[in-house]
């Protein structure tokens, strides 16, 4: 017919033609991001033939199965909230791109799943997936299940992330989803901390034959299963092979439902975090998110240290990568010595890691003000000025890490049993605490820094990674210098059989502390009114 409307091209192809259109105009728009990129490809490669061969050199071991089946769950937990912590790192997980254009679900579903297979991250699962079934398939029905398996597991993973991505897109493009992958961050530093503690535990337990039980429940969670049921035809057990790839059959069949159903409301329902934004609810709830800012204004008393001190406080509240840092550093000073204090290894000096911690947040306190800064800039004229907004910083900070310092050093001597060290421990985190303090004050001053903004993985501008360390790790040093007389007090009170009195140390460690930290912010009151054009100028270039 000549009036017939022409038949629209397939949707899959079409789609992965897009995907690799985005990926090759990403890279063209600059050399240092197709550097970038491909030194990441290379990096994920390797990493990817080394996974791959150690998991081939198992076969034949004792609990290959166990390794194989909880790799592929811990892969799967990766791909779970990877869309949660970092949306920005594929465009295409943002399906709301697609709501002004005709297409149907289920067919929307299907050509995303197959470009979503396309990139790094797939290609390093089915590396690992394939080294997986390597190692595990005996036999040639074994080689069969796994030519079934591999795929399936990986469109499982694919399709997961998805439907997480799909689910929570609303939030993940909002602030609050910025806030979120931010604090990534912070998942990432505990994480490990878990897994250091996970891996000495397993030593103690006497090496992989503790994870058997484990291994024996997770081989029915889909993914897992899917490899799993490659270990059970090498074992004989077909019905059980059956079962367990039928359960990973039913997992991507119920994560495409969900997905696709995700994927109708997006295309039809409005976003509901643009309607009735001037009705009275919704500005009496506006109105109750201010209270805590509100509530904190009735805590200190008028004038400059209470408004530096509130600002401060609402930045770590409010700001997402002070946030990030605070939340990191709170995490990590609490995990540290308690994990060591568990298995019986640390000391109750353990402790001061959590007032180190802290400390490191003094540090470039321009820097962390951005362009902002100049509104602080015009309000110092003088010595005084910058002594005044140093001490209220440095005050803001002391009310979060003091009692947290005392609360961390008293539950690590809870948990070692030793509390005759609580007084000598506790004046050490106080000594510590000042000094940092003190040197982080002379660091902002002497080397201040940018943070990016537009960024939620960079801490430094670039160009200026250099005065970073020296800031940092130069302060740092510095303080373990000034705390090296209460250090040397407390080993000489040791060797002297002097033990009983290592009381002393609490009040001898806080006063220390108080009188270097207030050195420090009279050292640097000066520097800072001398240096400010060249404060603002380093911390505005990100």
């Amino acid at each position: 017919m000549a009036g017939a409307v022409p038949s629209a091209p397939p949707l899959t192809p079409l789609f992965v033609r897009l995907k690799l259109a985005l990926l090759r105009n990403g890279l063209r728009q600059s050399s240092g991001r197709t550097a970038a990129y491909i030194a990441s490809v290379v990096v994920v490669l390797l990493l990817a033939a080394a996974q791959f061969l150690g998991l081939v050199l198992l076969r034949d071991t004792a609990h290959a199965d166990t390794v194989v089946v909880l790799l592929t769950a811990v892969l799967a937990l990766g791909w779970a909230v990877m869309p949660l912590f970092f949306p920005s790192g594929d465009e295409t997980l943002d399906p709301t791109r697609l709501v002004m254009l005709p297409l149907r679900p289920s067919p929307l579903v299907r050509a995303l799943l197959v470009a979503s297979l396309v990139g790094i991250g797939p290609l390093f699962t089915l590396c690992l997936l394939t080294g997986s079934a390597i190692a595990t398939a005996h036999g040639a029905g074994a080689v069969a299940v796994s030519v079934l398996a591999v795929p399936l597991a990986l469109l499982v993973c694919v399709a997961l992330a998805r439907a997480v991505a799909a689910a929570n897109i609303r939030l993940l493009t909002s602030r609050k989803g910025r806030d979120l992958a931010v604090l990534s961050g912070l998942v990432i530093a505990v994480g490990v901390q878990f897994v250091n503690f996970a891996a000495q535990r397993l030593g103690d337990a006497g090496g992989l034959g503790a994870l058997d039980p484990v291994a024996g429940a997770v081989r029915w969670l889909p993914p897992a299963s899917a490899l799993g049921a490659v270990g059970s035809v090498s074992e004989g057990a077909y019905g059980r092979a059956a079962a367990q790839l039928l359960l990973s059959a039913g997992a991507l069949a119920a994560l495409l439902y969900a997905w696709q159903r995700s994927l109708t409301k997006l295309m039809t329902a409005p976003d509901g975090s643009t309607l009735g934004a001037g009705q009275p609810g919704r500005r009496e709830a506006t109105a109750a998110a201010r209270g805590p800012g509100r509530a904190l204004a009735g805590v200190f008393p008028e004038g400059r240290t209470a408004t530096v001190m509130k600002r401060s406080l609402r930045y770590v509240w409010r700001d997402p990568k002070t946030k990030a840092a605070w939340a990191t550093s709170l995490a990590i000073g609490l995990i540290v010595p308690l994990f060591n204090a568990l298995q019986g290894r640390g000391t109750i000096y353990f402790a001061c890691f959590a007032a180190g911690m802290l400390g490191i947040q003094m540090y470039n306190q321009f820097g962390q003000d951005t362009s902002a800064f100049w509104m602080v800039a015009l309000t110092i004229s003088s010595t005084r000025d910058a002594y005044l907004e140093l001490r209220a910083r440095a005050l803001a900070l002391l009310v979060v890490t003091l009692p947290y310092s005392a609360l961390v050093t008293v539950a690590t001597a809870a948990v070692l049993g030793n509390w005759h060290a609580l007084p000598e421990a506790l004046g050490l985190s106080f000594a510590l605490l000042g000094a940092m303090l003190a040197t982080g004050a002379v660091a902002s001053a002497r080397f201040p820094y940018s943070i990016p903004q537009d960024s939620g993985y960079k801490n430094v501008a670039p160009g200026q990674a250099g005065l970073a360390w020296i800031s940092i790790f130069g302060g740092m040093l510095g303080a373990a210098l000034l705390c090296a007389p209460v250090l040397a007090l407390t080993i000489w009170l040791h060797i002297s059989d002097l033990a009983d009195r290592s009381w002393l140390l609490l009040p001898v460690g806080t006063a220390y502390g108080a009188l270097i930290a207030l050195g420090g912010l009279r050292l640097a009151a000066p520097q800072t009114a001398r240096r400010l054009p060249e404060i603002l100028t380093a911390v505005s270039k990100g």
